[in-house]
């Protein structure tokens, strides 16, 4: 045995709760050895009662340390200089990192051996460790916040007759081998790091907001708020044919359920930015991080060949019903669109996957108005007012793409040269041709 202290090598005069962090240590490092009764500088103290002494470690590891780690520590008593000593012996695990309970997957948790010194991980270094350990898929990976919770998750299994406990965490891989809860598991609960903003914009850029949300928590509390949200967000057109009325959405909703489905599925979630919705008058954009599946080309995505990103995180998606199969969203809304003016489109860019979908009721003229000149925006004013009973400076401002003041200037100037009428009801403001006088 050498008389000093080394890497793999570590000395504690007596026994104290602080050689866990050393024991950790050699576990995440290349294992090492801890002898109990020996001083800094090799002289050897002994311990009184290594009886005692052994039961205390081995139930202090055993409570203290995650994943468990007795099956890589050996305790023994030998015998050293006429005293007997303490030996720890660690091999290097197969569970990496391993830490302290109490303080988590975090730098004041997680110990490496440098030196002849036990020191803390950084945050990177805690996930370069546990990709190495299991792999590159973020799912299956080690969650590093072990504290959550799954109200949503249990909600949604109850209503449909489904058990949501330990057993079942495990099979659908929300709880790993370690008996810790994954990545997977940290998606589903209502701690969910991860979150979807959705933007309104006025007209067809974005350069002003007419409303946005943050929507947090469970990936299934934001699948449903940002869906209502949508919901409430897309107009419906009515139309008379006769004496009948028809109800025209500007977008299906299976469309939009699909593609935001599509967005929080398959996205990259290595990557901490949120899923992306931007709304605006003629379409509406959803961006997910993380592109295609590495060797997956855009060509065989239109052709029906899916490959999931995370697909356990999809297995749960499907066993809560919410989506009918695997790898057909893109196609049911190519499906929707067949017949439509402007079809949807994919567009995959190193990082991200875009879907856009387009409003059914936007017509192409809307789009190009804003090139016209100021007497082409009157002739559309003039044709608008004719279809029309009433019309509002919103109506304007949606069928010229343009502003308010901009709006307003042109109803004016018509209605100075005779051509349109303003009547005021309470608040509201109504513009008529100017057909017959009152």
């Amino acid at each position: 045995m050498a008389n000093k202290e080394n890497v793999d090598v570590e000395y504690k005069r007596i026994y104290v709760q602080e050689l866990r962090k050393d024991i950790i240590a050699f576990a995440n490092t290349d294992g090492g050895t801890l002898y109990i009764g020996i001083a800094d500088d090799g002289e050897v103290i002994g311990v009184e009662d290594s009886d005692e002494t052994m039961l205390r470690l081995a139930g202090s590891l055993k409570d203290s340390i995650a994943p468990d780690i007795m099956s890589f520590v050996q305790i023994r008593a030998i015998e050293k200089e006429n005293k007997t000593v303490i030996a720890v012996n660690v091999a290097t695990g197969s569970s990496k990192p391993y830490y302290l309970r109490e303080k988590g997957l975090k730098p004041q948790g997680v110990y490496v051996r440098r030196g002849t010194s036990s020191q803390p991980l950084s945050e990177e270094g805690i996930r370069d460790m546990i990709v190495e350990s299991y792999g590159k898929s973020y799912e299956t990976c080690r969650s590093l916040n072990q504290e959550l919770t799954f109200n949503k998750l249990q909600k949604e299994m109850a209503e449909r007759d489904l058990e949501c406990g330990n057993v079942q965490m495990r099979s659908l891989n929300m709880i790993g081998d370690d008996g810790l809860y994954t990545n997977l598991a940290l998606l589903l609960s209502d701690q969910c790091e991860h979150t979807l903003k959705i933007a309104v914009f006025q007209g067809t850029d974005d350069v002003i907001f007419r409303n946005h949300q943050e929507f947090s928590g469970s990936l299934l509390t934001q699948l449903e708020d940002g869906y209502n949200f949508l919901d409430k967000n897309i107009a419906v057109k009515s139309t008379i044919d006769g004496l009948r009325r028809k109800d025209v959405r500007d977008y299906p909703l299976v469309a939009i359920r699909e593609a935001l489905l599509n967005a929080i599925i398959h996205r990259d979630y290595s990557f901490t930015g949120s899923t992306l919705v931007n709304i605006y008058d003629d379409r509406i954009e959803f961006v997910s991080l993380g592109g295609l599946v590495s060797g997956l080309s855009m060509e065989a995505v239109m052709m029906g060949v899916s490959q999931s990103r995370n697909a356990k995180l999809a297995n749960v998606f499907y066993r809560l019903k919410l989506v009918e199969s695997y790898g057909t969203g893109i196609k049911r809304i190519m499906a929707l669109y067949k017949d439509s003016q402007k079809q949807a489109s994919f567009i995959s860019a190193q990082g991200a996957f875009k879907t856009t979908i387009y409003n059914l009721n936007f017509k192409t003229e809307k789009r190009n108005v804003t090139t016209h000149e100021p007497d082409t925006e009157k002739e559309v004013i003039l044709k608008l007012a004719e279809s029309k009973k009433s019309l509002t400076r919103r109506d304007v401002e949606d069928a010229l793409s343009v502003g308010s003041t901009k709006a307003y200037a042109l109803l004016t100037e018509m209605c100075d040269k005779g051509i349109l009428k303003v009547r005021k009801a309470g608040n509201k403001t109504q513009y008529f041709l100017n057909t017959i006088d009152d």
